[in-house]
Order: C-alpha cells, then sequence, then structure tokens
C-alpha cells in the first residue's frame, strides 16, 4: 500500500499522469464526492422540500375536496328533504283540492236536483193552472150555452128563488 503512495508521489520522477485505472477512479470519485457531494446535497434538499410542498399541497386540496363533496352531500340531503316536503305537500294538495271538488260536485249536485225539482213543480202547478183554466172556460161556455137556451121567465124565477132560499139559509 505503501509502494502504492510513493508511485503516486515520486518526487524523482516530476508531475505526471497516473495512468492506473484503479487509482485515478477512487481519487475522481474522491474528488466529484467533495465537490458534487454538496451540491448533490443542495439538489436533493430541494427535491425533498418540493416533494413535501407537492405533498402538503395534495393534502389540502384532498382535505378541501373532501369539504366540497361534503357540502355537497348536505346540499344533496337537503335538496332531497325538500323534494320530499314538496311532495308530500302536493299530495296533501291534491288531496285536499279533490276533497274540496268532490263536495263541491255533490253540493251542485243537491242544487240541481232541487232545481230540477221546483221546475217540476212550477210546470206542473202552471200545467194545472192552464187545465183549470181551460175547464173552467169550457164549463162557463157549457152554462152560457144552457142559460142562452134556457133564458125564459120561468127558469129566471127559479134561479131567484134559489138564491133567496140560499141567502134566508146563511142568515139563519
Amino acid at each position: 500500500m505503501m509502494n502504492m503512495f510513493f508511485d503516486v508521489f515520486n518526487l524523482t520522477e516530476g508531475f505526471g499522469i497516473n495512468t492506473n485505472i484503479f487509482d485515478t477512479n477512487i481519487i475522481n470519485l474522491a474528488i466529484v464526492i467533495s465537490f458534487v457531494g454538496d451540491a448533490l446535497k443542495s439538489l436533493l434538499k430541494n427535491r425533498e422540500q418540493l416533494i413535501i410542498a407537492n405533498i402538503q399541497e395534495a393534502e389540502k386540496r384532498e382535505k378541501e375536496a373532501i369539504e366540497k363533496l361534503n357540502s355537497a352531500k348536505n346540499k344533496l340531503i337537503n335538496s332531497q328533504q325538500k323534494v320530499k316536503e314538496i311532495s308530500d305537500q302536493s299530495f296533501i294538495t291534491a288531496q285536499t283540492e279533490k276533497e274540496k271538488y268532490k263536495k263541491q260536485t255533490v253540493e251542485d249536485i243537491e242544487r240541481l236536483q232541487k232545481l230540477k225539482q221546483e221546475t217540476i213543480l212550477f210546470q206542473q202547478q202552471k200545467a194545472i193552472k192552464q187545465i183549470s183554466k181551460q175547464v173552467i172556460t169550457l164549463a162557463l161556455n157549457q152554462v152560457y150555452k144552457k142559460i142562452e137556451n134556457r133564458y125564459d121567465g120561468v127558469f129566471q124565477n127559479s134561479v131567484n128563488n134559489f138564491y133567496l132560499a140560499l141567502f134566508r139559509n146563511y142568515q139563519k
């Protein structure tokens, strides 16, 4: 090993290039590690900080996404409750309107039945009145004809006597 040291730093030979590949790789590697190590450490540190920042940003976005998801779920639940309330209210309103129209229809039918009965009664009374008027007119016409045919003094006396008798009986 000592030989190797003297081979590299042989003072008698002067300055030169070591062509032994194993010796030079170790030296080059030591130089690279010493000079490049700090730069590599700095790069790794920056990369680590960037990764940590990305992870934190991802966690922040995840948290925001979870909050938005929870908010959306709450809105969905509220919307579903509103839909159910509106549906229930619509059903109740429909039932109320149905009952209202059913009641109104029954009342209209009753009113129309009453109006029908009144109209029938009115028409019956009108027909009876008209028939009565015709019967009276026909009866009076027949009476007038009989009176005209039998109108003489004897008939006149009998009618007068009849009414006098009725009048006397009425006074008693």
